[in-house]
């Protein structure tokens, strides 16, 4: 693997603040006792997915998964591919992680951890078919800006993870957020419109209406999908 590092802004500048909070008795059973079968630990070498998945097959990432429930979704409607999530809340991860045992779910791994940093050590150059960042935190305030994760060092860094035509889904209910997005995607050299030049998605199927954008609904929020496919290498 050729190592791609960290730049130094995406060193400096964190794009979440860690607020635990506390975790149920089940949450942390989860971690006792499923850990070891869905969790990755970090180590900042690169990770033979095929190995840990006991397969080769299209590999999926969402960044910040939150409660786990459009992964634990689309996980068991899409069993050919591959699901690989990261979240750094200790809660959410112990929820989805009671999920997919209850239903025995094979096609899911799981980071607790930074995901610049698993990108950046852990996922080897082309291993991405798609990669999902959806509804990350907007930073409202404009001073805070600077921490969204959505920049043109990270989403560089991205594109020399995917696959070539590798696909990557945005999503946003927070305007000034998607007019970002739709900015700095436009203006990556290594990502191109999947519809045409500076065009936001319809809501594809394959994202489901979760709690949290049913709430920013009925508080009269928009929501913004954007798709763009990463540059044939």
């Amino acid at each position: 693997m050729t190592d791609h590092p960290v730049p130094e802004h995406l060193r400096r500048i964190r794009s979440f603040v860690l607020r635990e909070g506390r975790m149920t008795p089940a949450q942390q059973r989860a971690f006792d006792e499923h850990w070891s079968r869905f969790g990755i630990d970090y180590t900042g070498g690169a990770q033979d997915y095929a190995a840990r998945f006991g397969r080769l097959a299209p590999l999926v990432l969402e960044i910040g998964f939150g409660n786990g429930e459009a992964l634990a979704w689309a996980s068991e409607h899409d069993p050919a591919r591959d699901y690989l999530g990261v979240e750094v809340h200790g809660p959410g991860v112990g929820r989805l992680m009671n999920a997919l045992a209850a239903r025995d779910a094979r096609n899911v791994r799981l980071y607790k951890h930074d995901a610049v940093e698993v990108l950046a050590h852990e996922i080897a150059p082309g291993t991405l078919a798609e990669a999902r960042i959806w509804f990350p935190d907007p930073w409202h305030k404009k001073r805070h800006n600077k921490r969204r994760i959505i920049q043109p060092a990270f989403v560089a860094l991205l594109a020399s993870r995917m696959a070539p035509d590798g696909l990557l889904h945005l999503a946003t209910d927070w305007q000034p957020y998607a007019e970002h997005m739709l900015e700095t995607m436009e203006a990556a050299p290594d990502w191109r419109n999947a519809l045409t030049p500076g065009q936001y998605a319809e809501k594809p199927d394959w994202r489901i209406e979760t709690h949290f954008e049913r709430r920013g609904l009925k508080l009269g929020h928009g929501v913004w999908d954007l798709l763009y496919r990463a540059s044939m290498k």
